[in-house]
């Protein structure tokens, strides 16, 4: 078909973590970052689910704000962002369908086509998914065990005045999960206001400590409305329920309540009325709190079978929450084909590096997810793929 696609369409892309082979039902899959299903709430949501409805249907069921439920904003602001060390209110949040349209609307707000993003080096490769349609030139920032280093992101500022936004996933980082440090969290929030650029910081794992104190997010040292927060229900809650949210000051949320209008209008009402009545009728930090010793043992288990049947030369930094492991393998291993083999070999898949990078896209590095199988199949997996890669 001769079909005429816009110059955007050039940029459309497959995602490096939406890749069908692993969903194969004989796979052992260390490749995507879902929450374990086990835990979602189904049961204290049936009663919700059929309250909301007999209650309070013709509203649930219908329109509702481009902010979204005031109620669940206040929540939202009074309890969810006081925990992440942040002062607000009702008035700075707006709801997004998870995080991840919180990313691209903040690209459609501030971002042209050929403007600079500054990322981690490497970043999370959904984000790129929504900055490719503004055909971005991304500038990477080095990163150490405590995160990214602001010497390298204040010279970054100070060489490129066309960079737009700066993009960082400061908790559990995707997808090496590494934290920024507090005095690190302070130093970004001086540069961006020093140099008047907006910082994205994309938070989805920020609750899932599994070790030491949290320090506030970046948003908790802003003193002058230059850093945005996007926050989401899908690793804490559910993600079938599609919900997150930005927070930002009120002159911005108005702006991001306008581009929500332009997209899909609003997040979805009976959702939002779902997810504010478990918020009125639970203690989600109760929640958090078991999930955080679940996932803990995952994260322990991953590493104890990577020290034991991995090769001796393979190096990672520890997590300290999230869901994610990032391993570096030896220089002259690809992952990219190396991916294939070990699913056709032994049935075992995890996420090549490469994408993960803005630039110079190194082979040899992989991301492991741990949250969504059992410590048997940790077991089981990485002793198959750890087999397969001392034979290399």
């Amino acid at each position: 078909m001769d079909i005429r696609y816009s110059n955007r369409a050039e940029h459309l892309e497959p995602s490096a973590i939406r890749n069908k082979l692993f969903d194969s039902p004989d796979i052992i899959s260390f490749s995507q970052g879902k929450p374990e299903a086990t835990f979602f709430p189904w049961k204290e949501l049936q009663p919700i689910t059929q309250s909301v409805l007999e209650e309070n249907y013709k509203s649930a069921l219908h329109y509702s704000s481009s902010e979204g439920l005031p109620a669940l904003r206040k929540i939202i602001a009074e309890k969810l962002m006081k925990n992440w060390g942040v002062d607000t209110d009702a008035d700075s949040i707006t709801m997004t369908s998870g995080s991840q349209e919180g990313i691209e609307m903040s690209a459609r707000l501030f971002v042209n086509d050929g403007d600079a993003i500054v990322v981690e080096k490497p970043s999370y490769t959904g984000a790129y998914t929504s900055f490719q349609f503004y055909d971005p030139r991304y500038i990477g920032i080095q990163m150490d065990e405590d995160g990214m280093i602001p010497d390298a992101l204040e010279e970054a500022l100070k060489n490129n005045p066309d960079i737009k936004l700066i993009y960082t996933v400061p908790d559990f980082h995707n997808p090496t999960g590494v934290t920024l440090t507090g005095p690190r969290r302070q130093q970004v929030a001086e540069l961006a206001a020093k140099y008047r650029v907006p910082v994205i910081e994309d938070c989805p794992y920020s609750d899932l400590l599994y070790d030491g104190e949290r320090d506030p997010v970046i948003k908790g040292y802003d003193k002058e409305g230059w850093i945005i927060t996007l926050g989401s229900f899908s690793k804490v809650f559910c993600p079938g329920v599609r919900l997150g949210w930005i927070c930002a000051t009120k002159e911005l949320a108005e702006k991001y309540a306008l581009v929500k209008q332009g997209t899909n209008l609003q997040s979805g009402t009976l959702d939002q009325n779902i997810t504010l009545s478990y918020l009125e009728n639970y203690d989600i930090n109760d929640r958090i709190q078991n999930l955080r010793n679940y996932y803990r043992s995952r994260r322990d288990q991953m590493l104890r079978c990577i020290d034991e049947y991995f090769p001796k030369d393979s190096k990672y930094i520890k997590p300290i929450g999230g869901f994610f492991v990032w391993v570096k393998l030896r220089e002259d291993i690809d992952t990219g084909p190396l991916l294939y083999e070990a699913a056709e070999k032994v049935k075992v898949t995890f996420v090549p590096g490469a994408p993960f990078f803005p630039e110079g896209k190194p082979h040899n590095f992989i991301r492991l997810s741990f949250s969504s199988v059992t410590e048997e199949q940790i077991e089981e997996g990485i002793s198959r793929l750890g087999g397969l890669l001392c034979k290399k």
